[in-house]
């Protein structure tokens, strides 16, 4: 009998007791859940609930619970439904009476709220760490490039040569952002619902301060209903994961292209590389593809939280059950997503001379051939237009506009001088992108140390976040 069967004549099926058991999930959470416990017990003690000689028997018995887990030594029951009535049913067998006394003053409804929140805060924690090592491989990537120039794109289509370098850079500050937003699940998960029991507090005389800062939380929440129901920091912690997925896509999508014949601005390694079961020459970009792919995961289980969560009433029900699989679906998926683009941005060829030399097709230089009209005085959508007529012989020659005499410039307007050449140079137009954020070299060198200060800084706070129950491994 289940360790709230005392109402019931009949035990659960063995159908529908294996479609409600949460522990082939939840049981990830042993750590976070004997860390609550041994809060609870010592601040029941500390209130004189239970006594000092049953909070250490159970401070005991669940440390070597927890010992066992984590040599794999523990046989989880499926009976037992859930973590918290596994670990308690394990702890009474073992210690007798006292462990029956574990349970006082609270419920599994704020007991699943604190293991969920603490394990919130441990995959946010990694994620970071993983996030920071990524933004690292990316700058050190960018500092390898050098003067590699690319053609910049819009719409796929060669617009304006970029520095690899600043290229990779805008990748950085996606990262740089997700940190933000990882930082911010952290904090939304930083909040104790232990003491709100099943979602009106209890009448025993507990001291939800005392076990919040037990376990490391930075405040108490305040309503006991809220406690038990929201699960709101899960969706910030799978949005961020989404988000940042979506970043590991789209710089995916760019190696994939990057890797191909017709590009070929990178070489992958070998190692972040597979071959084909019928082609002997393939050398195909699976694990980029295999992110770019992953993505849809980690996306689809942001949205299956929003549906879960969308009409529940106050307070628990039972469909909150389905919120901790998506979560450490995601975060999971995620982390190995950036260990996995590490590898490849740390171990890639820049073929600089490739880049370069599809540079001249698409007349890269002709915003730069407007601006050199506009700069003498001509309105700058007339001179788009002048500038648009020469784009147009030039292909009807089938060459670069860097490519057309200088007597074709000078048909098109009498404020083209012989300099206009120097507008064409390509290294030129790349050091003419002189404002904030731009593209010349200077600046984009004051970029990468601006990034190297947000990085520095995002990994000296994750030494100040509150206590965190690492994940554990056992299960």
């Amino acid at each position: 009998m289940a360790l709230w069967g005392g109402r019931f004549e009949e035990g659960v099926g063995e159908l529908t007791q294996r479609f409600g058991a949460s522990l082939p999930v939840d049981k990830a959470l042993y750590k976070q859940d004997i860390a609550g416990s041994i809060a609870h017990a010592s601040m029941l003690a500390a209130q004189g609930v239970i006594s000092q000689e049953d909070a250490a028997a159970i401070r005991e018995g669940l440390k070597a619970i927890e010992a066992d887990i984590d040599a794999g030594r523990f046989v989880f029951d499926i009976n037992d439904e859930d973590i918290h009535m596994s670990v308690e049913a394990e702890l009474t067998r073992r210690i007798g009476e006292a462990g029956a006394r574990l349970h006082t003053g609270r419920s599994r409804n704020d007991q699943v709220a604190t293991d969920t929140r603490l394990a919130a805060k441990a995959l946010a924690k990694e994620l970071m760490q993983a996030n920071a090592s990524l933004r690292h491989a990316l700058l050190d990537a960018a500092e390898a490039a050098g003067g590699a120039v690319l053609p910049g794109m819009t719409h796929l289509q060669h617009a304006q040569p970029v520095l690899f370098s600043h290229h990779l850079l805008a990748y950085v500050w996606m990262f740089t952002r997700d940190f933000t937003r990882l930082r911010a699940a952290f904090d939304a998960a930083d909040a104790s619902p232990l003491g709100a029991a099943a979602l009106a507090g209890t009448s025993y005389p507990l001291d939800r301060k005392m076990s919040a800062e037990a376990l490391g939380f930075a405040r108490v929440i305040p309503n006991s209903l809220d406690a038990v129901s929201d699960r709101d920091f899960l969706l910030d912690l799978e949005y961020a994961c989404s988000v940042m997925a979506v970043h590991l896509s789209r710089l995916s999508e760019e190696i994939v292209l990057w890797a191909s014949q017709e590009f070929g601005f990178i070489t992958l390694s070998d190692a972040f590389s597979t071959g084909s079961s019928i082609m002997p020459q393939k050398k195909n970009p699976d694990f980029a593809e295999l992110i770019r792919g992953k993505t849809g995961r980690v996306v689809g289980d942001l949205v299956q939280l929003l549906v879960t969560v969308k009409g529940l009433p106050l307070a628990y029900n039972k469909d909150l059950q389905e919120d901790k699989e998506g979560a450490l679906d995601a975060a999971h998926t995620l982390s190995q997503c950036l260990e996995v683009m590490r590898g490849m941005v740390s171990t890639w060829t820049v073929n600089a001379d490739r880049m370069r030399a599809v540079m001249g097709k698409g007349h890269l230089a002709a915003t730069d051939v407007a601006d050199y009209l506009a700069k003498r005085g001509m309105p700058f959508r007339e001179a788009h237009a002048v500038v648009g007529h020469l784009v147009l012989a030039a292909e009807k020659r089938g060459v670069d506009i860097s490519e057309l005499p200088f007597e074709e410039f000078k048909a098109a307007s009498d404020l083209f001088e012989p300099d206009i050449t120097g507008a064409l140079d390509l290294d030129a137009v790349v050091a003419a992108r002189t404002t904030e954020g731009g593209t010349a070299p200077a600046r984009v060198a004051e970029q990468r140390a601006q990034a190297e200060v947000a990085l520095k800084a995002d990994e000296a706070s994750l030494t100040y976040l509150t206590p965190v129950v690492e994940m554990g491994q056992g299960a």
